[in-house]
């Protein structure tokens, strides 16, 4: 079995290494936006409508 060479592989594996860690600190430091009156207002008053009722 032939040996691969490991130099490309590491800069593949450090970069989705890196890849997940930003991505995982994006995801962390989302902080949800304050809830407006008008915005809660909206959610409130969509429905979905059935059309076989």
């Amino acid at each position: 079995m032939p040996q691969l060479n490991p130099t490309p592989w590491f800069l593949v594996f450090l970069l989705t290494w890196l890849a997940l860690f930003l991505l995982s600190m994006k995801i962390l430091n989302n902080k949800p936006k304050p809830s407006t009156p008008q915005y809660s207002e909206q959610l409130n008053n969509m429905y979905w409508t059935w059309p076989w009722s």
